[in-house]
């Protein structure tokens, strides 16, 4: 047993669990790739301003979460919390946005850390895949990502999520409608932290939890009943489009996610077979966030897809993925010339895209078999002294069971037609 273990509020990734982790992402990720999205990688640090100025200030991101240090040369960085500031960060840095077309389209997939107090679905380092569309203000572009994400999770398998759908506004409809929840805000009875959230950010403390700030907050003003005439357009068409595509949501006037970047479109992927923490994902659109990070005018819109959180989802709606076995074919070699001979054939195999293993260690017969079954294989190669001085090797079928000596020369050309 090592004295160290994993820190608190994080885990690792271990076969055969991790499996279902690279299929979840390969999953989130295959529409985006058929959609123009390219790849894109940020390091797991940025400066702490990037995030105070696009997360925000108020938000408990910025406040309380952040794994922010400073380093032997005086730099102020932090551990990435979200994706989205890095992504437009490195998108401005390129330049991508003047190399033509608009918007730049991209998808991501890496660890993020936040400081909360951990529970089951919310760890202190967790995994997303994300996507961005930057640079263009297209309500096709707000459906596009909804579906396409909406399309990831059904090609999992999931069914019992909701997508939560609402307007937050521009900064044309935003400000009237902020002045008048400020003024609701003023007349409840809240802690003194709350009102300070309530002067920087009133729209956080719709977000607030707790059932006494929640029961109070009953017949406060909804922005719906603010939106601009060009806002309530907008977001028609989101909705317009999102329905065409057949794709069910839910119209949810309180829904401010919890980041102060957003703009217009914002939604939720939620889950009710997850408790408390019942978002697998969400985004919107962010028009103002590469002016607040020293940008041009680049109007945006990007989700992110919590990897843990939809493994949870298809945990509680008992769907296990059909995971191919990682080896098709095992070797068991009984005696040194046979270790040769079909350490050979497993090379070849190999090379021709086979998946093979080979027994290690000098393993007897019954041992070496155990083996080959944990494996997975669905066949498995056995060679001894005798059956090499024929010219065979000795080819069992882990399925039914049925087991025929094969020419050694002929071997690798067998297994592939029966696999192809």
């Amino acid at each position: 047993m090592s004295t160290f273990k994993a820190p608190k509020g994080t885990y690792d990734l271990i076969p055969p669990d991790s499996a279902t982790y690279l299929a979840v992402r390969e999953a989130i990720a295959a529409p985006l790739r058929d959609s123009g999205y390219g790849y894109i990688e940020t390091p797991g640090f940025e400066s702490v301003e990037l995030f105070a100025r696009g997360v925000g200030e108020s938000t408990d991101i910025v406040t309380k979460e952040m794994y922010a240090f400073e380093t032997k040369g005086g730099d102020k960085l932090a551990l990435r919390p979200e994706g989205t500031a890095s992504v437009l960060r490195a998108a401005l840095e390129a330049n991508l946005h003047k190399l033509g077309n608009l918007p730049v389209k991209l998808w991501y997939s890496g660890s993020y850390y936040r400081y909360e107090r951990p529970q089951k679905g919310r760890y202190r380092h967790f995994s997303q895949v994300g996507a961005e569309a930057i640079g263009a203000e297209d309500p096709a572009l707000d459906a596009e990502l909804i579906i396409l994400a909406d399309q990831a999770y059904r090609s999992l398998g999931l069914r019992d999520f909701r997508i939560l759908l609402n307007s937050l506004g521009d900064k044309e409809c935003r400000p009237v409608y902020r002045a008048a929840l400020q003024d609701f805000l003023r007349g409840l009875d809240l802690d003194e932290e709350t009102l300070r959230r309530a002067d920087i950010n009133p729209l956080r403390v719709l977000d607030d939890k707790r059932d006494d700030v929640q029961k109070q907050l009953v017949g406060a003003p909804l922005l719906r009943d603010y939106l601009c005439d060009a806002c309530k357009a907008y977001h028609e068409e989101v909705r317009e489009l999102i329905t065409a595509a057949g794709v069910s949501f839910e119209d949810d006037a309180k829904l401010v996610r919890g980041l102060d970047y957003y703009t217009r479109t914002t939604f939720e992927f939620v889950h009710d077979g997850l408790g408390s923490q019942s978002a697998v994902g969400g985004g919107g659109r962010y028009d103002g966030l590469s002016e607040m990070i020293g940008g041009p005018a680049l109007p945006s819109v990007g989700w992110a897809l919590g990897v843990d959180r939809t493994v949870l989802a298809l945990e509680a709606e008992g769907v296990a993925l059909d995971l191919p076995a990682s080896t098709s074919v095992f070797a068991v070699p009984l005696g040194e010339e046979a270790r040769r001979v079909l350490f050979g054939v497993v090379t070849e195999l190999r090379r021709n895209g086979v998946a093979a293993d080979f027994s290690y260690g000098a393993k007897g017969l019954k041992g070496a078999m155990k083996n080959a079954n944990r494996s997975g294989a669905r066949y498995t190669v056995v060679a001894g002294e005798r059956d090499l001085a024929e010219g065979v090797v000795q080819l069992k079928d882990m399925e039914s069971g049925e087991q025929v000596a094969v020419g050694v020369n002929e071997i690798v050309a067998e297994l592939e037609s029966r696999l192809s």
